[in-house]
């Protein structure tokens, strides 16, 4: 192999920089070259490549985003779009494909490989942390951090107050993200899409909280479970005499400087994935298990389910009182 492509595709995460530096580097210092792909799989279909050296990656590791860009592309299904994609590597010469991205991500990376025989390696990225085969995943640590961060300050006011807040954090699908973010700030009640929670059950819970003298609360609410201002209203409708107010942290989830962890596991998972590709062994994801590198098959990955730790909403119970 001579000559490796590097992709970022699907939902920006902190940490894509990082895992785009490791892989041209340690590339380079094997004597492969590499070619940087802009915009994901929109890039391969549409020919944007640049041809990387170490001083294309100079300077990125402390930034968030990815300096190659990102798009969704949904026209990748399409095995005419995929097929057209591999002429495109194979014009100009690039044999084996380092895919940067979250679940959508691995599974066009698996078909792409399947169909064509050709070498993908997928390194997690995602702020969801929802990939099976993997503790964590480039960018949740950061964004955690991040959601947490905002949390506390809007607790500051929730207690001067003593009002109810119901925070928005992201997870259309899966309640991952949300979990670890209400533990992490000692919120009092979680809502995600795989624990369906009756709202009328919420209030109650606000109620029986306030007999044991909470002033007040704070809620994550997964996006995928509902919406932060419908809950709000209707909290505020059940319990009039308390003051219910939300709060939609939005984008802000995914971007800023990666932390430390993000950036030691982007960087060893970038640099595991270009040693896979010249060992041939593909198509496989790159995660980690304890401190422990693992490489999961990616027929697995996209097969497999990663619910979040239920037990924690038990924790987050107890925690409560």
């Amino acid at each position: 192999m001579k000559k490796i492509g590097v992709l970022t595709t699907g939902g920006d995460a902190p940490g894509m920089n990082v895992a785009i530096r490791a892989v041209v580097r340690t590339a380079l210092g094997m004597g492969l070259e590499v070619t940087g792909i802009e915009k994901g799989f929109l890039g391969l279909y549409d020919r944007l490549f640049l041809e990387l050296n170490s001083r294309s990656v100079s300077g990125i590791i402390n930034k968030g985003g990815t300096f190659l860009k990102t798009a969704r592309f949904p026209e990748f299904r399409d095995k005419k779009v995929r097929t057209q994609a591999y002429e495109n590597l194979k014009h100009v010469d690039i044999e084996g494909l380092a895919v940067i991205g979250g679940d959508g991500s691995a599974k066009g990376a698996y078909s792409f490989s399947v169909d064509f025989d050709f070498p993908v390696v997928l390194l997690p990225a995602s702020i969801d942390n929802d990939l099976y085969g993997t503790d964590f995943t480039i960018g949740f640590d950061t964004a955690v951090n991040t959601a947490v961060n905002a949390v506390d300050k809007i607790r500051d006011t929730a207690t001067s107050h003593e009002r109810t807040f119901i925070i928005e954090v992201m997870g259309r699908e899966k309640g991952n993200f949300a979990i670890e973010v209400a533990v992490a700030c000692g919120a009092e009640i979680a809502v995600i899409p795989e624990v369906p929670m009756d709202w009328s059950k919420i209030a109650e819970i606000l109620k029986q909280q306030s007999a044991l003298g909470k002033t007040s609360s704070i809620i994550i609410l997964a996006e995928g479970a509902g919406r932060a201002d419908d809950l709000a209203s209707f909290l505020q409708e059940k319990l009039p005499d308390r003051q219910i107010r939300y709060s939609v942290l939005g984008y802000i989830q995914r971007g800023g400087n990666p932390t430390y962890y993000t950036r030691v596991l982007a960087t060893r998972f970038g640099s595991a994935a270009v040693h896979l590709l010249i060992s041939n062994q593909y198509p496989f994801m790159v995660g980690v298990t304890g401190n422990n590198l693992t490489y999961t098959p990616l027929q697995k990955v996209v097969s497999t389910s990663k619910l979040p730790d239920l037990e924690h909403i038990d924790l987050i119970k107890k925690m409560a009182i």
